[in-house]
């Protein structure tokens, strides 16, 4: 994603819903949008989930009740949430969080079909490199 232009939808607020999973992101223009955690978590931008080049992906799984624990601001271009299962490293700039609230329907089933392809399903513990579980990142 580019860096933050005078085109880049930057939200006037921004509210961590607990209960709901969801962050909400409010626009100057009226528009709303929410997007569930395990969504910012399974595409987290960090190379950690994103790796460092195409096909390193890192797939997600067990998300489905990962909590936002912190939400720090990253200069006047993006957040950097810390997550309950310790993931901190993502950084969300306001073009790619715009990207994940307008593009969540396709994100989904771009997601799901990964898993199938897996044989695994969300709720799926991690692995780590070794085939064991983790629950840390």
């Amino acid at each position: 994603m580019a860096g933050l232009t005078h085109k880049t939808p930057v939200p006037v607020d921004i509210t961590v819903h607990e209960t709901s999973r969801n962050l909400q992101l409010d626009y100057a223009d009226g528009k709303s949008y929410k997007i569930s955690f395990e969504l910012m978590r399974v595409y987290s931008p960090s190379a950690e989930v994103q790796g460092h080049g195409p096909g390193q992906e890192v797939l997600q799984t067990g998300k489905g009740l990962v909590q936002i624990v912190g939400l720090e601001p990253v200069g006047n271009y993006a957040v950097q949430p810390t997550f309950s299962d310790g993931h901190s490293s993502g950084i969300f700039s306001w073009e790619y969080l715009h990207y994940l609230a307008t593009e969540q329907t396709s994100l989904w089933a771009q997601y799901e079909e990964k898993l199938k392809k897996a044989g695994v399903s969300r709720d799926s513990p991690m692995k780590n490199d070794a085939g064991k579980a983790c629950g840390n990142h």
